[in-house]
């Protein structure tokens, strides 16, 4: 299956181990991650500014996530979709990798629900719903 993890779930999931490393050990192992360089630029400056961790480290973990992502490149939305602006460059993402599922902890793009086909999920409920599935495979 086709997904896009938001940065949050991405970054909860370097910085812990809980839910959202689960969820992404799982999607590494059995899905397809998308990326685009929105969220791996995204990704990159939360973790190194905000949460002040080594670059060295960061770029090793998005080499691991680029190894195993299909990279697209999101058109801009005719119009917008989220509350926040912001948020409509990772529903771009999801739309243009065809993914089922976007699975973010963000409120603004959890109470869409729906973007086209694509889920939009919270990790809880998409580990519910399919990671804990494939877990058990």
């Amino acid at each position: 299956m086709r997904l896009v993890l938001d940065t949050n779930v991405l970054i909860a999931a370097y910085i812990s181990r809980g839910l959202c490393s689960e969820v992404l050990e799982a999607c590494l192992k059995r899905h397809e991650i998308i990326l685009s360089s929105h969220l791996e630029t995204e990704l990159r400056e939360k973790l190194t500014r905000k949460f002040r961790q080594p670059k060295e480290e960061v770029e090793e973990y998005l080499g691991v996530l680029s190894l195993h992502a299909d990279w697209v490149q999101p058109p801009v939305l005719s119009r917008l979709v989220s509350r926040d602006p912001k948020d409509d460059a990772v529903l771009a993402t999801a739309l243009q990798g065809k993914a089922a599922y976007l699975v973010t902890g963000d409120k603004d793009l959890l109470a869409l629900k729906r973007f086209g086909r694509i889920q939009i999920v919270s990790p809880r409920i998409f580990w519910d719903k399919v990671a804990s599935r494939d877990e058990e495979a």
